[in-house]
């Protein structure tokens, strides 16, 4: 038995939602937005992205307000920020139908744990997205590097679902790649995350290329993501030598780019905090690793956080 899909909804019109979901929708897919805050000037305007790939612009983008109206989808895509998912039991029921498969790009661990509470274990999908990617305004992001998509199942069934989502964001000149251990790739965007996320908060307020420019903050940076890789392979996973001095390559040519979370940080919004540094902390201890680096890096966030408030 094989699956594939039809109809999609898209949940979680920032930034990530709104590039990945108008890429989708420029190739021909049927995608239908849940907007809330663009839903207005996405109806005026349409959806503008300014990207490295190539820009364009969707003058009419199907959207709705509630997810009651959008109705029952063949493939629920949910791209808002983990800090909203106490909204997902009551945003996701309307939206499935016996079949639907339902694939988060979200950052960090236990939303697929999350999701399969709320809908069951053998809808679950997970995709990590390694981009660089703002909102300008309403209804305008700008990509301004990468842009892979890793997509795996949650628990693997021989349906081949991740194949399929991977065929599809392909043809929609998304690059992208089916995994066979989805757990694997979430600890690999990770090592990245938890450094680049966490230091930029951490200092206050500060971008990776300023991470990167001094001698302590970078040697701090790749200590974090050794931490990392050491409690991934606690767990049996076992991430490649080489993700420190890659990351940090790839990382160097962006210049003064703004993480998601420092840009949550600056704009006085909820940071990822449980999925990032709090969950892969609990893991790797319970794993029988010290992280005292990691545990120091979130005890620094808490602080930065408390004083904002």
């Amino acid at each position: 038995m094989s699956w594939d899909f039809n109809t999609v909804a898209l949940v979680g019109a920032g930034a990530l939602g709104l590039y990945y979901g108008g890429r989708l929708a420029q190739a021909g897919e049927d995608i239908r937005f849940l907007l809330r805050r663009d839903f207005e000037a996405i109806g005026r305007n349409g959806l503008r992205v300014e990207s490295v790939h190539g820009d364009f612009h969707l003058p009419r983008v199907a959207g709705w307000r509630s997810t009651r109206d959008i109705g029952p989808v063949d493939l629920v895509i949910v791209a808002w920020k983990t800090t909203a998912n106490a909204e997902l039991a009551n945003v996701l029921p309307p939206l499935l139908h016996a079949e639907t498969q339902v694939l988060t790009l979200q950052n960090g661990l236990g939303n697929c744990e999350e999701l399969a509470a709320i809908v069951g274990p053998n809808r679950v999908l997970g995709g990590l997205c390694f981009v660089c990617i703002n909102r300008l305004a309403p209804g305008q992001v700008r990509h301004s590097a990468g842009g892979r998509v890793s997509l795996g199942e949650w628990q693997v069934d021989g349906r081949g679902r991740s194949a399929v989502l991977a065929r599809r964001f392909k043809a929609a000149g998304i690059p992208s790649e089916s995994v066979a251990n989805l757990a694997l790739s979430q600890w690999e965007k990770l090592v990245w995350n938890v450094p680049f996320n966490g230091l930029a908060v951490a200092e206050g307020g500060v971008t990776t290329d300023v991470l990167l420019a001094s001698a302590d903050t970078q040697a701090e940076v790749r200590a974090l993501m050794a931490e990392v890789i050491a409690a991934a392979r606690a767990l049996g996973l076992p991430l490649a030598d080489d993700l420190i001095e890659s990351n940090i390559r790839r990382t160097l040519p962006m210049g003064p780019y703004r993480p998601s979370s420092l840009i949550d940080f600056l704009d006085g919004q909820e940071v990822e905090v449980g999925p990032i540094w709090e969950e892969p902390l609990r893991r790797g201890q319970q794993a029988g690793v010290a992280m005292p680096r990691l545990e120091r890096l979130l005890g620094r966030i808490r602080a930065r956080l408390a004083e904002r408030s």
